[in-house]
Order: structure tokens, then C-alpha cells, then sequence
């Protein structure tokens, strides 16, 4: 993943930052040195609003309100692809889809949400 992040303007957010230095402080280290000179997202106060309504409409569980967060703010600011490895409630391909109806419903189309392995492929592709 580190040779492609040239390619892209990368960005992140407080929310990932925060999860980031939980746990054991080694791993917690490790996590936030690989964020380190990511830019971080500014808080937009939507948000919020946004992952409140993801909730509401059950394609999140109210435990899951973070995850809403994460997708609430990669998309008010303007992210073209989320990548995460929260296939429960985030990547979850039962719901993208009225995910994404809900955010172009709220003039926010247009970001992919996407694990790591789909956005870069696998060991096998021939690209």
C-alpha cells in the first residue's frame, strides 16, 4: 500500500486517528506511524446529522455509530474512495447500495467504499 499512496492524494480523519492509538502501545505506535503526514480531515459539524440518518434508516446499527461517522465524514469531504477493512458495517455490500442512494440523496455522491484489496486488486492481476 505505501508504493501507491503517491498516486493519491491520501487523507484521514480524528476519528481514525483516535481508534488509531487505542489498544496496546506498541501496535497503537505502529498504526499512527503509518498515518503520520496524512492529512487529517478538518471536523465538519454535519456529520454528525449525516451518520445519524444512516442510522436511522437501519443501514448501520446504533452500536456501529462511528462507522456511520467515518462514512459521514469521508463524504462531506469530498472523498473519492474509502478504504476500509470494516466489512461488517462499513464495506458491507448489503447495504452500500442504500448507503449510496442515502448520500446522493443528500448531494454527496460520488465516493466508492472500497477494502484495500478491491481498490488495489490482488497478487494475481495482471495489471
Amino acid at each position: 500500500m505505501d508504493e501507491q499512496r503517491p498516486l493519491y492524494d491520501v487523507v484521514t480523519s480524528q476519528l481514525v486517528m483516535d481508534e488509531a492509538s487505542m489498544g496496546d502501545p506498541d501496535a497503537a505506535a505502529r498504526r499512527l506511524a503509518t498515518l503520520d503526514g496524512i492529512p487529517v480531515l478538518p471536523v465538519n459539524p454535519d456529520a454528525a446529522t449525516v451518520a445519524d440518518e444512516i442510522i436511522r434508516r437501519s443501514m448501520m446499527p446504533p452500536s456501529a455509530r462511528i462507522d456511520a461517522l467515518h462514512v459521514a465524514t469521508a463524504a462531506l469531504a469530498g472523498v473519492e474512495y474509502l478504504l476500509t477493512q470494516n466489512c461488517t458495517h462499513i464495506a458491507n455490500a448489503r447495504e452500500l447500495p442504500r448507503v449510496y442512494r442515502l448520500l446522493d440523496e443528500l448531494g454527496l455522491s460520488g465516493m466508492l467504499i472500497c477494502t484495500p484489496i478491491e481498490f488495489l486488486g490482488g497478487d494475481d492481476d495482471d495489471t
